[in-house]
C-alpha cells in the first residue's frame, strides 16, 4: 500500500448497514478520479467544439467517457484486488529501468496538466477580483497550504470538498443552460456516431471536425487518474482474505466511479451546449477564456432575450469565473495526491508532501511566467490566444504519456495469476485492446497536428514533419519495450492469491 494511503486514517465500512449507507460510505474516491475529466483543459475544447460544429460533438464526449469509465474501473480493480496502486504494479512486473523510464513521463504528464490547472485558476483570479494575470499566476503557487491543511484533515474531508466543489460548477452551467434555447431533437441526435466528426472540413479558425474531436479526446483521458483510482480505493477498509468482503468493496467501488463519471459526462456535456446555444452561430472569436468571459458580458453575442438580460447584470461571467476557479483548485487537489503516489511507487521516492507540490507547480508556473514575458505590446487577443495555445500544448504529452499507463493496466488486470478470479473476461480484453488502438490511434493523430501548428511559424516543413516522425516512431517503439518487459516478467506460474 502506498506511504500516502497508509497515512490517512482507513474508513471502516458498517457491516450491518443499509445498502443506501454502504454506498455512502464508499463515494468519494471517484470524485477525487472524475475531476480530471472536467479540468481546466477540457473547457476551451469543448466549448469552441460545440461553437463551430455544434452537436455531432457530443458522440465524441460519449465515446470518451465511456472509455474513460471502462479504463478506470479497470484501475480500481486493481487496487481492490492487489493492495498495490497502478505505478507500484508496474513497477514489480517491470525492470527498474523500465519504471524509472515511466516515472519520468508519468511526471512530466502531471506537470503538463498543471500547466492548465496555473493558467485556468490565474485566469478566474484575474477576471474576478482584476489581480493581475503575472501575480495570479504566482498566487497559484502558495494553494501548497492548502493542500498540507487538507491532508492533515484526512481523506473523508478531502472527497466533500471535491463534491461540493463539483457540485458548484454542475449547478452553475445547467443554470445557464436553462437560460437557453435549445433544440431537443439536435441535441439527442448528436449522441450518435456520425461521419461528420472524422471530416477534414470545414475549417472554423483553424479548427477542423477531426481535429476538435482530437482535442475533445485528448483533454478528457487522462493518465494520471489511472493512478489515483488505484490508490484510493484502498483507503475504504475491506478484508482481502474474505471473497465476499472483495466483490462488495469493489461493487460499491464501481458504483460510484460510475456515477461519478457520468456527473463529468453531464458536465462536459454542458460545456459543448454551452458553445451551441447560448452564443449566437460562430459569435465567439477569442475562444480563450478571457475571450468566453467577455462574450458572457456581451449581450449582443447572447442567443436569446433572457440570456441578453442576464449577460447584461454579469452574472453569466462571473458564474462561468467562478466554475474555472473551483475547476482548477479541484485539478490542483488531485494533482498532488497523484504526483505522491507516482513517486512512492515507482521510485520509493519520498519528500514532503509541501516539497513535492512546490516543486512541481514551480515546474508548471516556468513556462507560463516565461510565456507572460515574451507577450507584450501585443493585443490582447493575440496574448489570450498564445496563453490559450500554450494550454492546448500542454495536452500533447497527456496523449503521448495515456498508453504508457493504459497498456501495463491491462496486461495486470488481464493475468489470471495475479488477478485470480478477477482477472479480465475475453470481452474486456476485447474492449480493452480496442479502446487501447482506438486512442492510440487518435492521440497519434492529434500529436501530429499539433506538433505541426506549434512548430510551423519556426521551422521548415520537411523540419516539422521530420520531428513528428520521429516523435510517433519513439513513442511506438518505447510501448512496444514497455510491453515485452511486462509479458517477460509477469507470473505464468499460479500463485495465491486471495481467491485460490
Amino acid at each position: 500500500m502506498n506511504k500516502l494511503v497508509e497515512q490517512q486514517q482507513i474508513i471502516d465500512i458498517p457491516k450491518n448497514a443499509s445498502t443506501f449507507k454502504r454506498f455512502l460510505a464508499y463515494i468519494g474516491p471517484g470524485a477525487l478520479v472524475a475531476v480530471g475529466y472536467m479540468d481546466p483543459g477540457n473547457w476551451s475544447t469543448a466549448i469552441t467544439g460545440g461553437q463551430y460544429f455544434k452537436y455531432p460533438l457530443l458522440s465524441v464526449i460519449l465515446l470518451s467517457s465511456l472509455i474513460a469509465m471502462f479504463l478506470q474501473a479497470l484501475a480500481a480493480k486493481l487496487g481492490v484486488i492487489t493492495q498495490l496502486d497502478l505505478a507500484q504494479a508496474t513497477k514489480k512486473y517491470t525492470n527498474k529501468y523500465i519504471a524509472f523510464g515511466m516515472w519520468i513521463i508519468a511526471e512530466l504528464a502531471i506537470m503538463a496538466t498543471d500547466i492548465a490547472e496555473v493558467l485556468g485558476a490565474a485566469i478566474a483570479l484575474y477576471l474576478l477580483f482584476k489581480i493581475p494575470l503575472l501575480i495570479a499566476v504566482l498566487l497559484t503557487i502558495f494553494d501548497v497550504f492548502l493542500l498540507l491543511l487538507l491532508i492533515k484533515i484526512g481523506f473523508r474531508k478531502i472527497e466533500a470538498l471535491v463534491m461540493c466543489l463539483i457540485a458548484i460548477i454542475l449547478f452553475i452551467f445547467i443554470y445557464q443552460i436553462s437560460l437557453s434555447n435549445l433544440g431537443f431533437k439536435e441535441l439527442l441526435a448528436g449522441f450518435l456516431p456520425s461521419k461528420f466528426i472524422f471530416h477534414q472540413t470545414p475549417t472554423i479558425d483553424g479548427q477542423t471536425p477531426l481535429s476538435a474531436s482530437l482535442g475533445i479526446i485528448g483533454a478528457t483521458i487522462m493518465p494520471h487518474n489511472l493512478y489515483l483510482h488505484s490508490a484510493i480505493v484502498q483507503i475504504r477498509q475491506v478484508d482481502s482474505n474474505e471473497p465476499l468482503s472483495v466483490k462488495q468493496h469493489l461493487r460499491y467501488t464501481l458504483m460510484d466511479s460510475n456515477l461519478q463519471l457520468t456527473i463529468a459526462l453531464v458536465i462536459n456535456v454542458l460545456l459543448l451546449i454551452m458553445g451551441v446555444a447560448i452564443f449566437k452561430n460562430h459569435s465567439i472569436k477569442d475562444p480563450s477564456f478571457f475571450g468566453l468571459y467577455e462574450a458572457l458580458n456581451n449581450p449582443q453575442l447572447m442567443q436569446n432575450n433572457l440570456l441578453a438580460q442576464v449577460a447584461k447584470s454579469g452574472l453569466l461571467a462571473t458564474l462561468f469565473a467562478i466554475a474555472l476557479l473551483a475547476s482548477g483548485q479541484n485539478s490542483t487537489i488531485t494533482g498532488t495526491l497523484t504526483g505522491q503516489i507516482i513517486m512512492e511507487g515507482f521510485v520509493n521516492f519520498k519528500v514532503p508532501i509541501w516539497l513535492r507540490r512546490l516543486i512541481t507547480r514551480l515546474l508548471a508556473v516556468t513556462p507560463v511566467v516565461l510565456c507572460m514575458v515574451f507577450i507584450p505590446h501585443r493585443t490582447a487577443i493575440a496574448e489570450h490566444n498564445i496563453l490559450n495555445q500554450l494550454m492546448i500544448d500542454s495536452q500533447i504529452f497527456l496523449a503521448v504519456a495515456l498508453p504508457f499507463s493504459i497498456i501495463p493496466l491491462l496486461l495486470i488486470t488481464s493475468n489470471k495469476q495475479i488477478m485470480g478470479n478477477f482477472c479480465n473476461s475475453w470481452l474486456s480484453q476485447l474492449l480493452g485492446w480496442g479502446s487501447t488502438f482506438l486512442l492510440l490511434f487518435l492521440n497519434l493523430q492529434n500529436i501530429t497536428s499539433q506538433l505541426s501548428e506549434m512548430l510551423q511559424p519556426f521551422l521548415a516543413t520537411t523540419t516539422v514533419n521530420f520531428i513528428s516522425k520521429s516523435t510517433i516512431f519513439i513513442i511506438i517503439a518505447g510501448l512496444l519495450i514497455v510491453t515485452i518487459s511486462l509479458i517477460n516478467h509477469l507470473p505464468r506460474k499460479k500463485t495465491s492469491s486471495i481467491n485460490k
